[in-house]
């Protein structure tokens, strides 16, 4: 029963692990800016403070705020190669976490497609009756 109980507990932890990936794939991949952070961090501070500078919005994932917070920090260590946050994804790649962030912007680096205006389009329809 000792192995089959192994066998059971590790397929649940692959699963759990498989399900925090999908997550984090999901929302980097959805999301143009997300950045995963500990309420309490200052470089998490300086992070979210460059892309409120800029007048961005930006998706922030508290992970001292949530259940699974430690295995997704664990996972995008995985990914990434470091446990620290912020982790800063910007459409799709890390960029690194609060000082590089800062730096990017002090070094007016950000990817232009962040500091793009955006413009309200207007579309004006006129109905023609047709005889």
């Amino acid at each position: 029963m000792g192995a089959l109980g192994s066998k059971i507990f590790g397929s649940s932890v692959k699963m759990v692990n498989v399900e925090i990936q999908n997550f984090i794939k999901d929302t980097v991949a959805k999301e143009k800016v997300v950045i995963f952070s500990k309420s309490y961090c200052p470089y998490c501070t300086m992070a979210k403070e460059v892309f409120t500078a800029i007048n961005h919005p930006a998706t922030i994932i508290e992970l001292d705020e949530r259940k699974d917070g430690n295995e997704i920090q664990n996972e995008l260590s995985q990914i990434t190669g470091f446990r620290t946050v912020p982790q800063v994804f910007v459409n799709g790649s890390c960029v690194g976490g609060g000082t590089d962030v800062k730096k990017l912007q002090n070094q007016d680096s950000l990817p232009p497609c962040l500091l793009a205006k955006k413009y309200e389009v207007t579309i004006h329809m006129t109905m023609t009756r047709l005889q």
